[in-house]
């Protein structure tokens, strides 16, 4: 049984990996199978070197999908991408608020195809594009990316700070209010 049978059938198992690939215009795609359902998982995936930004930035999105259907889970696996910090009692209380009002569809319309239309249900393989510019490394051992929610018009801010040769997450935007999924909306 998966941790995430309980979300809508959102997710699938089928798909092939290929991660990583770079494209000219300062963006990073990764395509995960499937998606984590525990934290030894998430660390026995490629991105878990945490060796570039956007690699724990695809992970992040990973996290919080397994908070949305698993809190504990999902929290063992933000911590693991916090590195030398844990989330703080603030983190943990704005996760609570996030999800508390069912709004577990956010962290899942990072991933492509996911959109009001089919409830935020994406694309097997989930895939999940990171993006860069000019901004991105304005402050020395930080770095700011961007992603696009199915269900936003602006792109959501995700920011990640060096340590030696990794990246941990340092602070996240990904759960800022989108679009409700059509089964939610009367207006649909």
């Amino acid at each position: 049984m998966s941790i995430f049978d309980g979300l809508q059938n959102m997710t699938g198992n089928e798909g092939e990996r290929k991660n990583g690939a770079a494209k000219p215009e300062g963006t990073f795609t990764f395509t995960f199978a499937s998606l984590p359902e525990r934290l030894d998982e998430l660390k026995a995936l490629p991105e878990a070197t945490l060796d570039s930004p956007y690699k724990t930035a695809a992970l992040t999105v990973c996290a919080l999908c397994a908070y949305a259907a698993a809190p504990e889970i999902g929290k063992e696996m933000l911590n693991f991408l916090k590195g030398p910090e844990t989330l703080s009692a603030y983190e943990q209380q704005f996760l609570r608020d996030r999800f508390s009002e069912g709004k577990t569809y956010v962290p899942f319309s990072y991933w492509k195809g996911a959109v009001p239309g089919n409830d935020y249900k994406p694309d097997v393989p989930f895939t999940v594009t990171i993006e860069s510019n000019v901004y991105t490394y304005q402050s020395e051992g930080y770095a700011t990316l961007w992603l696009t929610s199915g269900g936003a018009d602006s792109k959501r801010q995700v920011k990640m700070r060096s340590k030696g040769d990794q990246w941990f997450l340092w602070e996240q935007f990904l759960l800022v209010d989108i679009r409700k999924p059509a089964s939610a909306d009367p207006w649909a």
